[in-house]
């Protein structure tokens, strides 16, 4: 029993909403980071379900490439809030205008 493509399009843009919300609503740089992994969660959503319409590994290579992005974003994305951090004394992002000290 296969699930229709239109119920994985309806999560991945559910998951993609909440990553938009919380880039633009929020002011932590941790959350500001989450959401935008939830956005890339979604586009990797696509990418396996329209793979798996079409039948072919096309897809699921983008996908394992989406995440590999992903962890290279944290890991410099981890760094960037440890320099704000260690600066401003805080993690809010509408603090810090530059990261010259």
């Amino acid at each position: 029993m296969a699930v229709a493509a239109e119920y994985y399009l309806l999560l991945s843009a559910a998951i993609f909403c909440i990553g938009l919300f919380g880039v633009l609503t929020r002011r932590n740089a941790l959350i500001f980071l989450m959401s935008v992994e939830l956005m890339l969660n979604a586009a990797n959503i696509n990418f396996v379900a329209f793979s798996l319409q079409h039948g072919n590994l096309t897809g699921q290579v983008f996908a394992l490439f989406g995440m590999a992005i992903a962890a290279a974003e944290v890991a410099v994305g981890i760094g960037i809030i440890l320099v704000l951090y260690r600066n401003f004394s805080d993690v809010d992002v509408t603090k810090a205008t530059t990261m010259r000290w």
